[in-house]
């Protein structure tokens, strides 16, 4: 990224120290990093587990990509932490491989859980419903890391990080204390519907000015309503986690309050181009309550997909308009973003 585009956040002396860590991360050589998926736990979708090992990586075909992992190869102990991954709607843990491959060269383990009824294969329970039950999935993959042979004696699971983007970052969200109510995502989207409209309807439609465009809300709003009136305040308590990243969260149904003092240190990865949550509805209302948390990185040019790395290639339709970059985004930050990362875990997680 070019210096006159580097964040301003760059000047503060938090930013700095992880900005030095991140270039004095060590790289572990001498280990290929490993790949394998083992069995959730109580009816969880699959784990995806990444790791450092010593065995040779080969191309690995998944889905649209060819990765060069070691699939099944041997682990080897890294720095004995583990980081667990939560994808967003609709996704799967090769779209954030590359930010995987990072964390397991610093020395972490890290595990990817497919979040049942919102991922790439089924899309039977995207918002709300998942959001439920999203955190119990992070806490039920590190019961699923921690009980299988062969991690179990190179892990101490005292201290877990957890990264999480878009809908991940809303159970990130909830990992570090935040409450939110689906009563709080209908309120928002009756309020704000016309400005923050992917947020309440997802990809399946899209405002364009025309004529069309007040039925289209007006039926979003019918439908949000029957199904999103429930008050209850959902949170969940995981004692492992210790230190969060968010990466563009779906925020609007959090009460504020309840992430002003986040029970772990919580970093936030934020992007100015956002079509999808855009960031003044959601990760810049975080960064505005919270004083304690932290700006890793603000994409000026980035849109929603740019975390996403490597990206899902043949994108079309709304989706497309969503997640492609933005005209002026350099996807030559995204290394250095994943060491800040890498960083932020490394401080708050290691001796």
């Amino acid at each position: 990224m070019r210096a006159d585009r580097l964040d301003a956040s760059l000047r503060n002396p938090q930013a700095v120290f992880l900005l030095a860590a991140a270039l004095a991360l060590p790289v572990a050589a001498q280990a290929a990093v490993g790949v394998t998926e083992i069995a959730g736990k109580d009816g969880s979708g699959p784990v995806t587990v990444f790791y450092p090992s010593s065995s040779e990586e080969q191309p690995l075909k998944r889905g649209p990509f060819t990765l060069d992992f070691a699939w099944q190869g041997a682990p080897v102990r890294g720095n004995g932490r583990l980081v667990v991954v939560s994808h967003g709607s609709g996704g799967s843990p090769w779209v954030h491989s590359d930010l995987a491959r990072t964390l397991v060269e610093s020395g972490f383990v890290v595990a990817s859980p497919e979040h049942r009824g919102d991922n790439y294969k089924d899309l039977s329970a995207v918002g709300p419903e998942s959001w439920k039950r999203r955190p119990a999935e992070v806490s039920r993959a590190i019961d699923a890391v921690g009980q299988d042979p062969r991690f179990a004696p190179l892990l101490a699971l005292d201290k877990v990080g957890m990264f999480g983007t878009s809908a991940g970052g809303h159970t990130a969200l909830s990992l570090a204390g935040g409450r939110w109510s689906p009563a709080l995502f209908k309120e928002h989207c009756e309020a704000d519907i016309a400005e923050d409209f992917h947020s309440c309807v997802g990809a399946l439609a899209r405002l364009d000015g025309g004529f069309l465009d007040g039925l289209k809300k007006t039926i979003a709003l019918v439908v949000i309503r029957w199904r999103f009136d429930d008050k209850t305040w959902y949170t969940h308590a995981e004692p492992r986690i210790a230190a969060i990243v968010a990466a563009v969260p779906y925020a609007v149904d959090f009460d504020m309050d309840s992430l002003a003092a986040p029970r772990v240190p919580l970093g936030l990865v934020s992007a100015r181009q956002d079509k999808w949550l855009p960031p003044r509805f959601h990760s810049e209302r975080v960064l505005r309550a919270c004083a304690a948390c932290v700006r890793l990185l603000d994409f000026p040019n980035g849109g929603h997909g740019a975390l996403l790395s490597p990206f899902p290639p043949g994108l079309s339709g709304t989706l497309a308009e969503l997640l492609d970059d933005p005209p002026g985004f350099d996807r030559s930050a995204l290394p250095g973003m994943n060491r800040r990362i890498a960083a932020f875990f490394s401080k708050h997680l290691l001796p």
